[in-house]
């Protein structure tokens, strides 16, 4: 045998070897700044609630520590959870997530069917402890990025695109609505319509997706004694601060009486004068007395920062379904942040989101955890190479996704 044959036997076999590989594994490792700055959320969250709790917790509980150490437990799961999920790789939610999906329609649907009424509303199984609706929100999220994804060369055709899309947002934020939810609907719609800008969806269709909510935003209101109140008081205090709500005039004399540096932790008085759920919705306004100014500004940076360590993993990952689960994720709870604190300074109408890391509630405490160990996870391949035989692509940097590129609309599909 000759030396061209074994030469090119062995570039046959260096092929096939390439085929067979899906990954070159070269990994960063976590990413250390986002993991430190939700442990600051994390610590922050747990001084804040002991802070704002305590008089609550008195009251409901008959303990003063009954909502701090129901926290504490919640967090500890919560943090297990994303310590499994940070080692699970993101890839394999491709052949879980209908599963996972239909799980969750099927407590939403059990809610409805079995949960008991409580303040007006079908939320929440044993006692008010799990709420489907925050995980609807996560698993929303991770099937609507595994989704476009597989369908990423046909999102521009408004059959296989658009229309899913809406078959997909409709069926759970109805869900969510029937219970009713109307903060949590709304937060499933939004990130579905930026999840597909950022896949690349048609920008007539993203036109279109925003006037149909509009509209049915719109309908809702009209509809809905909740949402018609709501929005009436949310106008009211735009015209008059003094005409706000009774919650949020309360939050405004919170924040009033905290100035710049605030009056110090544990001495915020709003939160025994009729501040209403301090330990819960409410809790941003406690910070604002007790921390001021300073401490509110610190609070936003330390979101901004997650959002920001939340783009760069999007940014750095080895394909579109990690660039669309870390994107996703991230602005999930940067939104969630941002509704909450912007209802507190009467800048947008009541909702009943929760500050994410903050806020007493398990059930959004354990899925926001959930979401930053496949943060983490999707960091920890971020420098993994695609390979020949592979059929994962990478969209590039979320942040020149659609606008920063200076060529197409779109960025041209490539290996990493």
């Amino acid at each position: 045998m000759g030396t061209g044959t074994f030469v090119k036997d062995r570039k046959v076999a260096s092929s096939r070897k390439r085929r067979k590989t899906k990954t070159v594994a070269s990994s960063r490792g976590i990413d250390i700044p986002l993991l430190l700055t939700v442990v600051a959320l994390l610590v922050f969250g747990l001084v804040m609630l002991y802070s704002a709790s305590w008089d609550f917790s008195l009251g409901a509980y008959g303990d003063p520590m009954q909502m701090f150490i129901r926290q504490a437990i919640w967090m500890g799961l919560g943090i297990l959870g994303a310590a499994i999920l940070t080692l699970f790789d993101y890839h394999r939610w491709r052949k879980l997530i209908l599963l996972a999906m239909a799980l969750t329609i099927i407590l939403l649907v059990s809610l409805l069917l079995l949960s008991e009424i409580r303040f007006n509303a079908k939320r929440a199984f044993f006692d008010g402890s799990v709420q489907p609706s925050e995980l609807a929100k996560l698993i929303s999220i991770i099937y609507l990025a595994v989704w476009m994804f597989s369908k990423r060369q046909s999102l521009q055709d408004i059959q296989l695109g658009l229309i899913p899309l809406g078959m997909i947002l409709g069926i759970v934020g109805g869900l969510i609505y029937l219970q009713p939810d109307l903060s949590a609907a709304g937060t499933v719609l939004i990130l579905g319509g930026l999840l597909f800008f950022l896949a690349g969806g048609d920008l007539k269709q993203i036109i279109f997706l925003m006037i149909v909510a509009v509209l049915g935003g719109w309908m809702v209101v009209r509809i809905s004694p909740t949402g018609a109140e709501r929005v009436g008081d949310f106008i009211n205090g735009i015209k008059d601060p003094t005409q706000a709500s009774y919650h949020v005039r309360r939050s405004f004399e919170a924040i009033v009486n905290g100035g710049i540096f605030g009056t110090g932790i544990g001495r915020g008085e709003t939160k025994l004068l009729g501040l209403p759920v301090p330990p819960t919705d409410s809790i941003f306004a406690v910070v604002a007395e007790e921390l001021g100014l300073v401490g509110s500004v610190m609070l936003i940076g330390l979101y901004a920062a997650l959002v920001w360590r939340g783009m760069v993993i999007a940014r750095r990952a080895p394909d579109m379904l990690g660039t669309l689960l870390a994107s996703g994720l991230s602005l999930w709870i940067g939104l969630e942040a941002l509704i909450n604190m912007a209802v507190m300074v009467g800048l947008m109408p009541f909702a009943g989101n929760a500050l994410p890391f903050i806020s007493a509630g398990g059930s959004n405490l354990v899925v926001s955890l959930a979401a930053i160990g496949i943060l983490l996870n999707i960091s920890r391949q971020s420098g993994m190479t695609v390979v020949e035989g592979n059929d994962w692509r990478s969209f590039g940097a979320v942040v020149d996704l659609r606008w920063r590129n200076r060529r197409r609309r779109v960025s041209r599909a490539r290996r990493s």
